[in-house]
This record gives structure tokens, sequence and C-alpha cells, in this order.
């Protein structure tokens, strides 16, 4: 790594029992290793694979993660909700409605270095009321003014709203990753301003499984179209899936990265 350049780990959704011990496990292992300055996390399906519960955000700010993101399972968890809960390092989707808890952009002092990071949700195939993305974006990109290294995770379903929105910010944010779909893509790439993007950064829980959950309660309502209920592996293999980037704190321009992809026996 270069000495003017910070390293941060993006992770994809976390799903799970397992999605938290495959964090945890990789970090002990890798944090200090890779030297990595910052890790974001997407943490919606991080309670039983929907939503984030005040335990399992610490849980997980104790092994490591120094920012948990969400998505469309936000609601899911009440925890949220509750004042006493003190969620400072957790991020809703920015365009949910104003009076949804906790903030949907925030910076973090990395080592003296501003890092803003942003949680947005698409709206294409995402049955959910929300703002446009793409106006939300504009309004904190202006706020900012260039003075962080910002990092989006855009959650969202489809692969051409995730590419437009990168797109459309290419040089005026540092990096995009696309999370939502637990499937990683092969993607990984500086667009032509130099904005670091990835469709989707993919999925850290049960390698045995259907996107994080049980096969057979997945094959079942999605073979005969009957309301079945999920629940996730509890034992067994654990990928993880993310991002590994070096950020030039002048350029606010990655410098190097690579994927993520690796299996970890329980």
């Amino acid at each position: 790594m270069q000495n003017n350049a910070i390293r941060i780990l993006f992770l994809g959704d976390v799903v799970g029992p397992l999605g938290r011990k495959a964090v945890r496990s990789y970090l002990a292992t890798h944090r200090q290793k890779d030297g990595i300055d910052f890790v974001i996390a997407n943490g919606e399906n991080v309670t039983h694979g929907h939503g984030l519960s005040y335990e399992h955000y610490k849980e997980l700010l104790a092994c490591g993660v120094d920012c948990l993101t969400s998505g469309n399972h936000f609601f899911n968890a009440k925890d949220a909700f509750n004042p006493k809960c003190d969620f400072s390092r957790a991020l809703r989707p920015y365009n949910f409605d104003p009076s949804c808890p906790l903030k949907g952009t925030r910076c973090f002092d990395v080592n003296g270095i501003s890092v803003r990071v942003t949680n947005l949700i698409g709206r294409v195939f995402i049955n959910m009321s929300q703002s446009n993305p793409f106006y939300d974006l504009e309004k904190i990109v202006k706020e900012d003014g260039g003075k962080s290294i910002h990092i989006v995770d855009f959650h969202a379903e489809a692969t051409a709203e995730k590419r437009c929105l990168a797109e459309a910010f290419d040089g005026r944010i540092a990096a995009l990753f696309g999370t939502h779909t637990h499937v990683q893509t092969n993607d990984a790439k500086r667009l032509s301003r130099g904005t670091l993007f990835l469709t989707d950064a993919g999925m850290n829980g049960a390698y045995d499984s259907v996107l994080g959950d049980c096969k057979e309660s997945s094959i079942r309502r999605t073979m005969t179209g009957l309301p079945a209920q999920l629940d996730v592996p509890r034992i067994g293999r654990m990928q993880v899936n993310g991002i590994l980037f070096d950020i030039d704190i002048n350029s606010h321009r990655a410098v190097d990265f690579r994927l993520v992809n690796e299996l970890l026996e329980d």
C-alpha cells in the first residue's frame, strides 16, 4: 500500500449467524495482516437474515467492522427505533422518509482522513417508499464539497440502475458498490473519470444455501409460490465476499483494488 493511501474493506450483505462468524473469522486474520484501515459491511441481513439487532450490531463492531449499512430489511429489526440503542455507526438508506431513524450518510475519521459513507436504496423492482437516489446523492455530494473520500453502498436489484448511478457520479465520488443480490459480480473497475465500481459485492454467510437462506424452504417457496418461513443455516462452510481497495488521500481515487472471495470452514 502506498504511503499516501488508506486501505478500505467493503463487505457485501452479512447473512445470519454464519455471516457474522465468517466476518469475525476473516477480520481476525486479515485486518492487521492486510493493513486494513476501515471496514464497511452491509448489515441488513445480519439478524436471522432480516434486519440488524442491537446485539448483533455491537458484535460486529467488536470484531472490527467500523460502519454498517442497510437496505430493504431495515425495518425488520426494531432496535433501531429504540432511542436507548446507540446505532451511531450504522446507516439506513438516505432516501427513506426523513422521519426514519438513523442517518443515511455520515463522515468517519480514519487516521485523520474524512471518509464519508452514504447508503442509498434503488427503485427498480423494489417495492418500497423511497425518494430518487440520483437527486439525493447530488445533494449529498454538493454538501460534502469534495472534502471527504466518499464511498456509496447502493442497495438495489437492477444491475443497470447501479451502473447508471455510478456513471452519473463518476469522478465525483471515490467508489460505488452495489449490494442486495447476494451474488458477487466479476466487474470491478475504474470508470472513465476514476470512480471505482462493482455491481454487487456479494454475500457473507452460508456457502451451502440459497443466497444465505436454507435451501429447502427457499425451494418450496420458489417452486410452489406458497408462503414458506425462511430460515438461515447455523452450521457449515462459510463464504466471504467483498472488495479491498486503496484510496489516494489527495486525489480520492482508487490506486489498487481486488475482489475478496474466500471459502471458510466452520
